[in-house]
């Protein structure tokens, strides 16, 4: 299993690591400060020694983290020793965006049905109705949860916890990841608290400025609600 650094850290932006593993074209490493593409944020880019990572995945078996370099580079052995760095500026983008969804969690009182992180915006699906939605006022209140400085930590309970409060797990089509023993949390104060695995800001004031750029229908039971950072 891969000891990921990010989960209690997600500041830091590189570290030594350990070559244990080749797959294809992808470095697996004993530790890491990637992120690997779940839960609706992408992964990582950035440098492995003098490689260039173009993203990060989960492997099949949902522990390993694969460090995915371009086609036909010459890779390191088993057992070397680099240094891997992310693409702090895009990662520093996808933190504060993530964050920004969990204020419009709090927000927006509805089942969540799906979301994604982009490079410059990012959106959640609600079961919820149209008219609920009002743009002016969801901005509004976003904005202010930016400007209190509300800080924000990840949080670690047993899976028997989680079990015990079901309303930890706000989104319908993603499960926490679960066999460890314990499940990651992230806890805005006074504000919201949900199982969660991605990387966030330490204070909500990092988010910046938001906009609702779109409000849209995805179906019956889907109103997709777009964030971007305000220009």
């Amino acid at each position: 299993m891969t000891e990921l650094l990010f989960q209690d850290d997600a500041y830091l932006r590189s570290c030594r690591a350990t070559v244990i593993a080749l797959h294809g074209d992808a470095v697996e490493l004993d530790r890491t400060v990637f992120y690997p593409m779940g839960g609706g944020q992408p992964g990582d880019s950035g440098r492995l020694g003098g490689l260039r990572v173009a993203d990060t995945r989960k492997g099949e078996d949902g522990e390993r983290v694969l460090h995915v370099v371009e086609p036909g580079a010459a890779l390191p052995p088993p057992g070397a020793t680099l240094e891997a760095e992310i693409d702090w500026e895009r990662r520093y983008r996808h933190m504060r965006l993530h964050t920004a969804l969990h204020l419009l969690c709090a927000v927006v009182h509805a089942p969540v049905t799906g979301g994604r992180i982009g490079e410059d915006k990012a959106h959640i699906d609600f079961d919820i109705e149209m008219e609920r939605l009002v743009k002016e006022n969801i901005e509004a209140r976003l904005n202010a949860l930016v400007a209190e400085a509300r800080d924000a930590r990840p949080r670690w309970i047993s899976d028997a916890e989680l079990d015990a409060r079901p309303e930890l797990v706000r989104t319908m089509s993603v499960a926490p990841p679960r066999g460890a023993g314990r499940v990651r949390l992230l806890e805005i104060d006074g504000v919201d608290l949900q199982a969660c695995g991605g990387t966030h800001v330490a204070n909500t004031r990092e988010v910046g400025r938001l906009a609702v750029a779109k409000i849209r229908s995805e179906g019956k039971r889907n109103k997709r609600v777009t964030l971007a950072f305000a220009q």
